[in-house]
């Protein structure tokens, strides 16, 4: 596996995407970002918006794993999507951790977006097919528990303008992709890793071995919602509301070395 670069690509419908969240937020060397509170925001009417108003963003190594850990205003994971009954048209919540590392790092094709870590819980479908998060036989039912992916975030009008969506995969088109992919028509991974959400703390361990140990990489954090397109094509799954992000302008200036 190629050694990933430390070198920061934000594309700028990530900037402006980030334009939402106004606040000036800061960088404490060696203790993460911390992001003033009460400035979460929502565009589309979320309520209880302090289980989504960051305070503190970080990423740290411990041991053979890193740690991603984002610190919200209280009730971390406390807020889900209300059910609609459908896949069409339906919301995902989702605590974000965007990298400077490139997709290729942890099997997507190369050069292909900006790779974020996420937390996610959407009621109305489940995209961990190979993980029974609830334990009850049935590993199709359970995508209302908060559960990770990798993602692959590129910009597209489609979804408003200067807006985001997951990336989508083509008709036909073959991409690489990691083994743990749901098989969603998205640049899409489930790792399998477990969130561990705790009083206002919403952490995930990944471990080292599946980064290719990396040197050096650039992160901040994210809260948004994101959309299944009413029609389910192309663009699929779109960034819809950022609540808060924890530069306040997603300059990345989180560093892992």
């Amino acid at each position: 596996m190629p050694r990933p670069s430390a070198r920061v690509l934000v594309p700028a419908a990530l900037l402006l995407l980030a334009g939402t969240a106004a606040a000036v937020h800061a960088l404490r060397a060696g203790d993460g970002i911390t992001s003033a509170a009460k400035d979460a925001r929502s565009a589309t009417g979320v309520a209880r918006l302090e289980s989504f108003d960051l305070v503190w963003t970080d990423v740290e190594r411990r041991g053979t794993h890193l740690v991603f850990t984002e610190r919200v205003a209280r009730e971390a994971g406390a807020v889900r999507p209300t059910r609609t009954g459908a896949l069409a048209g339906s919301s995902v919540f989702s605590y974000v951790w965007p990298v400077s590392l490139d997709p290729a790092t942890v099997g997507f094709e190369g050069k292909s977006g900006t790779l974020a870590l996420a937390a996610t819980a959407h009621p109305d479908f489940d995209d961990t097919p190979k993980y029974d998060e609830n334990g009850d036989g049935d590993a199709s039912n359970d995508g209302d528990l908060w559960h990770s992916h990798w993602v692959v975030l590129v910009p597209d009008d489609g979804c408003g303008a200067g807006a985001l969506k997951v990336r989508d995969i083509p008709p036909g088109a073959t991409p690489r992709l990691p083994a743990t992919w749901p098989g969603l028509p998205l640049y899409i991974d489930s790792p399998g890793y477990d969130p561990e959400i705790s009083g206002d703390l919403v952490r995930v361990k990944v471990p080292l071995k599946e980064l290719g140990f990396p040197t050096e990489f650039r992160f901040d954090g994210v809260t948004a919602a994101l959309k299944v397109n009413a029609s389910v094509h192309d663009p699929l799954l779109c960034v819809v509301d950022v609540f808060d992000v924890a530069s306040g302008n997603l300059s990345l200036p989180g560093t892992v070395r």
